[in-house]
This record gives C-alpha cells, sequence and structure tokens, in this order.
C-alpha cells in the first residue's frame, strides 16, 4: 500500500519518490489550470529534480507547469553581494526556461506573495524544492499548514535524499557504508523531459524584469558588501567552471587542493550554494572524465568524496541538528574539554572588528580574510585554518563560533550554507572529528598552527595574492 492514501492514483507512484516529502496530501484541485513549481534553493531548470517532478506532476494531470520565484525583501543574512550574484543566476533560469518550454514568472516584494500567486494561476497543486536551513523549512511547514492544496518539496541538491539516512552521523566513516549502498540508485542522469502542455500566460499577469536591479526599494539591504568580479552568477558559468576544472585542474587535484596558492580546486561552492548546478550534475561528468581515461581513480575518488561524502554529511548535519549555527552543536566530549579550557590564557586577543579588518598579527591569517572579503570566497583548506585561530583568539568557544559564522555568512557567495555550518563546527568544536591531543585553549579539539600551515604550500605566494588589491590570480 502507498504511504500516501489520500493522494490520486495517477500520482501515487511519483509521490513515492524517496526525493518527495507530501508535505500537504489531496487531491489536486479541480477545474485548475496549471502546476506550479516555487523554485527557491534549486535555481537550475536543467538537471533539477524538483522540476521535474512538477512536470511529470503537470503532465499526469494534463496541465502546463509554470516556474514561480519570489525574491524575498531582506533574505536572513544576506546582502546586496549574494543579490547580485542571484540576479545574474535568475537570468540563466529565464533563458533556460525558453528553451525547456517552462513557463518562468518572476515576483519581488510587495507583490510577492506565493499564496496569491497560487490563487491568481488557479494552481492544482504545488510543487517546491527542500532547503534543511532553520528559516526556509519554517516557511515550508508554514506554508504546508496554511495551502489548501497538495503541497510537495523535492529534496533536489543532494544525490542520496537526506530521508534515505534518516539522521546526522557522529563520524563520516558511520555514513560511508549507508552512501555506499544508496549511491548506485541516486546517481543517474535526471530525465529533462518538457512539458506536454503549453501556458498561455494572462496579459493581465505580471512578471519582473531581471533588466532592473531586483533589490530596488529593499530598504534594509545591506549594501555596503559590494558584489565581486572573481565570479558571476549562474548555470552557464557554473558548467563553465566545471568543464574548465575537469580539463585541467582535475587530473593534478589530490597533489594540488590543499594548496590556496595554486588552482587546484573547483570554486563550485558557490554555484552549488544557489542551486545553480546540482551535485549528480558534477558527479556524472567527473566518472565521464574517468571512463574516457582524462583522469586517475585517485582523483576521482578525492573530489567526489568532497562533493558527495562531505556535503551530504554537512545537509544531515544542518537538516537534524537545530543548534547547527552556534557552539552547542558540539559532541559532549568537545563541549566538556572547551568549558575545561575557557579560562586559558590567549598568546592574542582580538575583537571582532579587528577581525573582520584583518588586523591580526598573523598575515597567513589575515590574507585568508581578504580573500573572503574581496573575492567573495576563500580556498577550503584555508578555511579550517581561519576558523580554528578564530578559536583561539576570541575570548571563549561561543563567541569564536558566532563570529566565524558571522563573517562567513556576511561575506562568502557560498555563505548561510550547510557545509560552511559545518566547516565551522569541524573546526571549532570538533564535529564529525574526534578528540586530539590535549593542549591550551582547544582542549582535545584538533589544533592548527600558523607555523605548520605555512609549510604546507607557498604561503608568501598566498599571502601576496590576497595583500589587499590583489584578484585571484585565476
Amino acid at each position: 500500500m502507498s504511504r500516501h492514501d489520500n493522494t490520486p492514483e495517477s500520482l501515487q507512484k511519483l509521490a513515492d519518490n524517496p526525493r518527495i516529502l507530501v508535505r500537504r496530501e489531496g487531491s489536486p484541485r479541480q477545474d485548475a489550470e496549471c502546476v506550479v513549481y516555487w523554485m527557491q534553493r534549486a535555481m537550475r531548470i536543467h538537471e533539477n529534480p524538483a522540476l521535474d517532478v512538477a512536470i511529470a506532476a503537470a503532465n499526469l494531470l494534463g496541465l502546463p507547469i509554470v516556474v514561480f520565484f519570489s525574491v524575498i525583501p531582506n533574505y536572513p543574512n544576506a546582502n546586496l553581494r549574494h543579490y547580485h550574484f542571484l540576479q545574474q543566476g535568475l537570468r540563466d533560469v529565464e533563458e533556460d526556461a525558453k528553451e525547456r518550454g517552462v513557463a518562468f514568472v518572476l515576483r519581488r516584494h510587495p507583490d510577492n506573495s506565493l499564496e496569491e500567486f497560487l490563487e491568481e494561476v488557479h494552481a492544482a497543486m504545488l510543487i517546491g524544492d527542500e532547503n534543511p536551513c532553520r528559516e526556509p523549512e519554517r516557511w515550508r511547514k508554514v506554508l504546508a499548514r496554511r495551502l489548501k492544496l497538495p503541497y510537495w518539496t523535492v529534496d533536489a541538491d543532494v544525490v542520496v535524499p537526506s530521508a534515505v539516512f534518516g539522521r546526522d552521523y557522529f563520524l563520516l566513516q558511520h555514513m560511508r557504508p549507508h552512501l555506499k549502498e544508496a549511491l548506485p540508485k541516486f546517481l543517474v542522469t535526471t530525465k529533462n523531459s518538457k512539458p506536454q502542455y503549453g501556458w498561455t500566460k494572462p496579459k493581465s499577469l505580471h512578471s519582473e524584469s531581471l533588466a532592473h536591479d531586483i533589490t530596488a526599494g529593499f530598504k534594509d539591504l545591506d549594501r555596503t558588501i559590494k558584489p565581486v568580479d572573481t565570479f558571476t552568477g549562474g548555470t552557464h558559468a557554473a558548467l563553465a567552471h566545471l568543464r574548465d576544472f575537469i580539463s585541467h585542474g582535475l587530473k593534478d587535484y589530490v597533489d594540488k587542493r590543499n594548496h590556496p596558492e595554486v588552482k587546484g580546486t573547483s570554486r563550485l561552492s558557490p554555484y552549488l550554494h544557489f542551486g545553480n548546478i546540482g551535485p549528480i550534475t558534477i558527479a556524472l561528468a567527473v566518472e565521464r572524465a574517468l571512463a574516457e581515461g582524462h583522469i586517475e581513480q585517485a582523483a576521482r575518488d578525492r573530489f567526489l568524496d568532497q562533493v558527495i561524502a562531505w556535503r551530504e554529511l554537512s545537509v544531515l548535519f544542518v537538516k537534524y541538528n537545530d543548534n547547527y549555527d552556534n557552539w552547542e552543536s558540539a559532541e559532549p566530549w568537545a563541549h566538556k574539554t572547551l568549558v575545561e579550557h575557557g579560562g586559558d590564557q590567549r598568546p592574542f586577543r582580538y575583537s571582532f572588528e579587528q577581525l573582520e579588518r584583518a588586523e591580526t598579527h598573523d598575515d597567513l591569517w589575515n590574507a585568508a580574510q581578504r580573500e573572503m572579503t574581496e573575492n567573495g570566497w576563500m580556498h577550503n583548506y584555508m578555511r579550517m585554518y581561519w576558523a580554528k585561530m578564530i578559536l583561539e583568539w576570541a575570548p571563549d568557544p561561543a563567541r569564536a563560533y558566532e563570529w566565524a559564522v558571522i563573517l562567513n555568512d556576511r561575506y562568502e557567495l557560498d555563505g548561510r550554507d550547510p557545509n560552511g555550518y559545518a566547516g565551522i563546527a569541524w573546526a571549532i568544536v570538533g564535529k564529525h572529528d574526534r578528540p586530539w591531543f590535549n593542549r591550551p585553549v582547544f582542549g582535545l579539539v584538533r589544533p592548527m598552527s600558523g607555523a605548520s600551515t605555512s609549510k604546507k604550500f607557498d604561503a608568501k605566494t598566498y599571502i601576496d595574492q590576497n595583500s589587499g588589491s590583489a584578484k585571484l590570480p585565476f
């Protein structure tokens, strides 16, 4: 028997997809004129499992599909830098929607109510994408209670749906066997099917033009954090990054991935955060490169370990841990040791403002901070060092965690993301790590030092690259 007894038979098989969470059951509205896909996290038209489900549902119901995107004013912790990248991505969405035969409607405050739009277009049902972060999930729960039509969400930005695991894991090695078992089922090409029924936009229906600034009139938006020219938002740029990395960088990934002064990583994290590209697209491209002999197995394994295993462990951490953005996310052993060392003498003490301005004694740390504030991105290896030094220099672990989250979310294009929160938790409170050797301030949390870190790569070149006026050298 189906687990969705109130869902019409025509949609039962579709609803049983492990990616789908039926948030509100029931029959689609009678005499409806379309199915609406509320695009939020998965901001792309192709290789988007949520849009695929919406198109499949619309085709089964004999209705057209309409993609709706609402530009939310003052999105939590977002600023002009993020909205600029978002708008660039929406231009690709608009262009690709036409190519796939999908209607696209863009609204912004104050005309951006999803519930009003559903009534305006006489929607039969609503399909959305998942987002494990606290505030977006709250929106989805509130919406499910208020709607009077079926509402499904689709886990579109992971390879293996989080529901398959159903929990967080203490260490990645505990998750690996379950991931290995599930991957063959879910690491498959999406259908990218086209709608069978076209939608004629009513003349009275308004859709915003992307030729204009989508933040116009957002009075409370932080405009002091400026857009960057080191990254261009959107699916087209994401795919170009991916092709370039596979052609020129992936073969050397094992040796160069921890060298922040060279082009050794994919730099795809901003695009993954905004949903401009999905992890399945990336993983399948890497698998093809291996099959065609362009890369070695070791490069494939190490890179996909980051894109799939660590990334999806991070999603589970955020989904199943209410304290993901504060230091109470620490495991008991880490919480205990950090409390015990809370009174230890700090070798240096800095205020939040000094850290934000990169005004410390440590040239390597300052370079990492400037890489983030000026380019909207920091190399992953430096992120570990950056966060651990904040723990060493902040008054206490709670404020260290708070400051790291604020800085990460404010300046990183991939901020406000499960990967960022899990990375900070790993560095500061030992999440997904094991106890280390006891030492001042860190206790049993794994330490890093400037002396040892700077020996692992050409630190001088990295510092010069981020001296305060330089841009990314690639």
